[in-house]
């Protein structure tokens, strides 16, 4: 008797069909668009099997893109067998209902928006992630609801005995009330993580801690370059969105400094508005930095449209006024001329390859220099009894000089404006070499 054929368990990859539409307000090339759609889709486990772009003046209101090409997507759903069509634009509830109809079932219809939640989905490892991305679900999803369930309200129009009761609420209105509450408590639940998390933060403000953050376009290469800084081997992949959730490392500069760096969230252009707002309390590691590094893939043709991006994003966080270094990454896949007409339009950037360790030493250098130039030098008198005191000026700031004296330790340091404070009681008055640093402009 033959043996049965070995048959996969891999799961088969959905066949995707992705839509663009190029209009004149378009930010972005549509051919750079597309090609970011298609990175998206097997991010998200599909094969792209066709795709088709349309030119518009401006959106059809009632499906998107024009009639004749409703129908050629039609065919080709059928030809190709399709299980899904992706949109590059966020598509109104009413538009994806119609081209739902229109290709006709088992076939799905999504938009950009909807792809990005699922990667996020995904992706999402710790609970707070898990809880953002879940509230991002909810809130794209309500508006999209519809009457799966409308034979419950045929049944109470057709009037007559036994009509007016019984039933209650349509099945609608019941997913609706059902996905208010959970949008409720989801809320209810970040809140808290939220106020945990602020907690932390002002702990770590009140250590002295200088603290940096990593922000930049998905895939730019921030978890490879916290991983070069501090010698950590977080996540990385060449995939987009390969890690949601921030981490963060201590990081010794080479003059004795510690600092805390923070690898964020990735950005991306037409990153949905609901996934702003629900990581806004993660995004908030951002606002609440000292320093903020904006790392750019010098090596892609787009990187300042996605250097724009990420300003965009900044300034809808409320963190585009933090002190910011521009960083061009992956030079060493970047084309000369390219990178130096990227050095020229970002004056004061920093030119790194977080892989090979090139530029480097300048990075940390620069991180260094960022941090003195908001600290006050100081000579103070501590006390042998006050070691904790000690511990946190050669923790958090940068001694000059020590010596040790009757009294107690003698020591001129760098240090930040906080501690400075702190140590005005045992400052040496006639020592000349205590001043201010230099401050920002």
């Amino acid at each position: 008797m033959p043996r049965p054929e070995a048959r996969s368990t891999a799961p088969v990859p959905e066949r995707a069909i992705l839509v663009g539409v190029d209009h004149p307000r378009q930010e972005w090339p549509i051919a750079e668009s597309m090609a970011e759609l298609e990175r998206l889709a097997c991010t998200d486990g599909a094969e792209v099997v066709a795709t088709y772009v349309q030119r518009l003046d401006h959106p059809v209101p009632k499906t998107f893109i024009g009639s004749g090409k409703v129908e050629e997507i039609a065919a080709a759903v059928r030809r190709l067998d399709a299980d899904v069509v992706i949109f590059d634009d966020e598509l109104t509830p009413s538009q994806q209902s119609n081209l739902e109809g229109a290709l006709g079932e088992p076939t799905k219809v999504i938009d950009r928006c909807a792809l990005i939640l699922d990667i996020f989905g995904n992706h999402a490892r710790t609970r707070a992630g898990r809880l953002q991305v879940q509230l991002a679900q909810l809130q794209y999803l309500y508006p999209r609801l519809r009457g799966m369930w409308s034979h419950l309200v045929g049944e109470q129009t057709r009037g007559g005995i036994g009509s007016r009761f019984g039933q209650g609420e349509s099945q609608l209105e019941v997913d609706r009330r059902l996905i208010r509450n959970k949008i409720h408590a989801l809320k209810r639940d970040l809140k808290t993580l939220a106020v945990r998390r602020e907690v932390q933060g002002k702990a770590r403000h009140e250590s002295g801690v200088w603290r940096v953050a990593l922000a930049g376009y998905t895939n730019a290469g921030k978890s490879t370059l916290l991983n070069a800084l501090s010698g950590s081997d977080v996540y990385a992949k060449d995939e987009l969105f390969a890690t949601l959730d921030p981490t963060t490392r201590m990081v010794e500069l080479d003059e004795g400094r510690r600092i805390v760096i923070t690898d964020t969230v990735g950005f991306i252009q037409k990153l949905p508005t609901t996934l702003v707002e629900s990581f806004k309390s993660t995004l908030a590691e951002i606002r609440s930095a000292d320093l903020v590094l904006k790392v750019v893939d010098a090596s892609d043709k787009n990187a300042e449209a996605q250097l724009a991006c990420v300003d965009d994003i900044l300034r809808q966080i409320g963190a585009h006024e933090v002190a910011s270094v521009v960083v061009l990454n992956k030079s060493d896949a970047a084309q000369p001329s390219d990178l130096a007409a990227l050095e020229a339009a970002n004056p004061g950037c920093e030119t790194i390859s977080a892989l090979t360790g090139a530029g480097m030493s300048s990075l940390t250098w620069r991180i260094a220099h960022e941090a003195s130039e908001r600290e006050r030098v100081v000579s103070v008198l501590v006390p042998y009894d006050k070691g904790s005191l000690m511990n946190e000026i050669h923790q958090t700031g940068q001694v000059l000089r020590e010596s040790y004296e009757q009294g107690g330790t003698r020591v001129t340091a760098r240090v930040n404006a906080r501690l400075a404070a702190h140590l005005e009681r045992y400052a040496l008055a006639d020592d000349s070499e205590a001043g201010e640093a230099p401050q920002d402009a």
